[in-house]
């Protein structure tokens, strides 16, 4: 029998939202994915993110494979109202469809059937604010897409998505910065900003409304960790943007021969360089050797099951106490090999001892 899929313990509780790092590969992991196919993608992830009220932070979609850090917030107090659902329904129905929908409530409300209102909304809330039904959906609406482009039939996913509960602030700061650096390891851009199909790369190249304006709420919110959503603010992007390109081990050189002009380039070049970039208190000033770490492969990032500080993994262990055996005693496991920079700030659930 399949495990049932890891989530936050908290899921679902009022006030607190979850966050994970997702992961799917094609199958085989053939590189079938062009820009018309990850432009497609980029599409059904943010339809599927306005229907269910799931927020995604940071996204990268590579050539055969694609990662989601994906903030999973509780239902509403209260459930979801008609508003609300109808506006969601939007994202994903045609007006006609959503017209009909209307017409049921409308006609329940005038009766004041709440059995009926409630059935009405149980049809779809169930897909929302949960973290199986997002990848579900998006995962078969794009393999529909792929197929009949491509005239194939069949599954595209090598194997279950892969997911890994983060915790907020550094963590999923660190797991983002990660995600956006995907196409700076492959070798196919120098500066993420250049990768159209990423979070940063579309919050830094989209317009000041729509999904530009989207992607640079998700990095301010995993940045700056505010206490409540209410209190983001989309103005502070331009120093949420120097922050977290500091944290990608980028930073504002001046260019030669041409004063008062800037270029971005890699701290790993010209540590003074990157240096220069820093705040005058350098509060936001990361680690080199972190820096550093985010230009590989970091196994834990993807297989670590749960990342965070050393409370929130080993309280996430005492939650999901019946996953392991008596001789386990608690959670947080620290980070090895390419990992090592991170250890004692972050630290992971699985202790991965091979090539990591």
């Amino acid at each position: 029998m399949r495990r049932a899929r890891w989530l936050a313990e908290w899921a679902n509780k009022q006030g607190k939202p979850a966050i994970y790092h997702c992961i799917s590969r094609v199958v085989d992991r053939r590189f079938v994915f062009g820009d018309e196919e990850r432009e497609k993608f980029r599409i059904f992830m943010r339809m599927q993110e306005n229907f269910t009220g799931c927020r995604v932070l940071t996204y990268c979609v590579m050539s055969n494979h694609f990662h989601l850090l994906l903030e999973v917030p509780p239902v509403p107090e209260g459930g979801v109202s008609d508003e609300l659902l109808l506006k969601r329904l939007r994202a994903l129905y045609s007006d006609a469809y959503v017209d009909g929908v209307v017409k049921e409530l409308e006609s329940a409300r005038i009766e004041e059937d709440e059995a009926m209102v409630a059935e009405i909304h149980a049809r779809f809330t169930y897909r929302m604010h949960d973290l199986s039904e997002f990848m579900k959906t998006l995962l078969q609406r794009f393999t529909r897409w792929f197929n009949r482009e491509h005239k194939r039939r069949g599954t595209l996913w090598e194997e279950r998505y892969k997911s890994v509960i983060v915790q907020s602030g550094a963590a999923a700061r660190t797991m983002a910065a990660y995600i956006d650096l995907n196409p700076v390891r492959a070798g196919m851009v120098s500066d993420p900003a250049d990768y159209r199909w990423s979070g940063y790369g579309e919050a830094v190249g989209g317009g000041a409304k729509g999904n530009g304006k989207k992607a640079r709420l998700g990095l301010i919110l995993t940045v700056r960790n505010p206490e409540t959503r209410e209190q983001i603010q989309i103005e502070s992007w331009e120093e949420v943007s120097r922050i977290y390109r500091r944290a990608m081990g980028l930073a504002l050189v001046r260019k030669s021969g041409r004063a008062g002009a800037v270029l971005l380039d890699y701290a790993s070049q010209n540590e003074a360089e990157y240096l220069e970039g820093a705040t005058e208190d350098r509060s936001y000033l990361p680690d080199l050797g972190m820096a550093k770490m985010l230009r590989m492969r970091v196994r834990y990032f993807t297989d670590g099951a749960v990342i965070g500080s050393k409370e929130f993994v080993n309280e996430a262990f005492a939650g999901a106490r019946e996953r392991f055996t008596e001789k386990r005693k608690d959670g947080a496991r620290r980070m090895r090999g390419s990992g090592a920079p991170a250890a004692g700030t972050l630290w992971s659930m699985r202790d991965l001892r091979v090539r990591v």
